[in-house]
């Protein structure tokens, strides 16, 4: 990959940062891979792009060949933030922050216009960044993250699909899912002993069918937890009677929760919270 004029290349780079597993760093340098993901983050124009853990620099220097016009990246490694300073002064649209996505204040990073989030996620933290993002107040029009393969399929999964669970409802009921494609492990330095997916998370509108999310959260997390068992059985720690409430979302009470599609649930979360049908 060509540097920006007087910077080092994005190999040197990685070279000199050498990842770090306890971070969960898997560096990607492969140019055309890099300019893929950029593609998949759709039209830039007039988007603030932020940017999850950019490490190097490679996916930073893609999307800002892309046409990036405000660039935030958010880095947790003090080292790889302060190896793209040569880059944010080279190139005025990039700003680089130094915190974790874990707990760094979301909205802080809406700039004016759409929001766009991308990044290869360190595997070891992924679901829990993405989940910050599905439920944060900020305004977010489009996310585009590197996933673990299986973790991939478990978002996108459908009703009796291998991987179906929580994860899946709570993800599609706000958003829109598209599995963009595969890479594998061996494009990552150092390589992972598993490939990954791209996965573009649209957040909806509004989450459709409607429902509260901590009624979903809740009749989920029980719903999921005893998989095994039927749902008559399984939502008894939070429905006095779960039978009724079954019946009132039209399931079956022995029914189990892979089964249940997305209406299902948020009827289910409906009825926890008293909405009615």
């Amino acid at each position: 990959m060509i540097a920006p004029c007087g910077l080092p290349s994005l190999r040197a780079t990685a070279r000199a940062l050498r990842a770090r597993r306890a971070l969960g760093q898997n560096f990607l340098l492969d140019e055309n891979l890099l300019a893929k993901i950029a593609r998949a983050c759709g039209d830039l124009a007039g988007s603030t792009v932020v940017e999850i853990g950019p490490g190097p620099g490679g996916l930073t220097r893609a999307l800002l060949r892309a046409g990036a016009p405000r660039l935030l990246a958010l880095e947790k490694d003090r080292r790889c933030a302060a190896a793209l300073a040569g880059l944010a002064a080279a190139d005025g649209r990039l700003r680089v922050i130094e915190g974790d996505a874990l707990t760094f204040d979301l909205a802080a990073l809406a700039g004016p216009g759409r929001t766009i989030v991308a990044g290869n996620l360190p595997f070891n933290a992924a679901t829990a960044i993405l989940m910050r993002f599905v439920e944060a107040e900020c305004a977010v029009a489009r996310m585009v993250f590197m996933f673990q393969r299986e973790v991939a399929r478990r978002i996108a999964a459908r009703p009796a699909c291998r991987g179906y669970g929580r994860l899946s409802v709570m993800v599609q009921w706000s958003c829109q899912v598209e599995a963009c494609c595969d890479i594998p492990a061996a494009a990552f330095v150092p390589a992972p002993k598993v490939d990954a997916t791209l996965l573009r998370i649209t957040p909806r509108s509004r989450p459709a069918p409607a429902a509260p999310r901590a009624s979903l959260q809740a009749v989920t997390t029980a719903a999921f937890g005893q998989r095994r068992k039927t749902l008559a059985n399984a939502l008894k720690p939070v429905f006095a009677r779960p039978e009724a409430a079954l019946a009132a979302a039209g399931i079956a009470p022995s029914a189990r929760a892979q089964e249940v599609d997305l209406a299902g649930f948020a009827a289910l979360a409906r009825q926890h919270a008293g909405w009615g049908p």
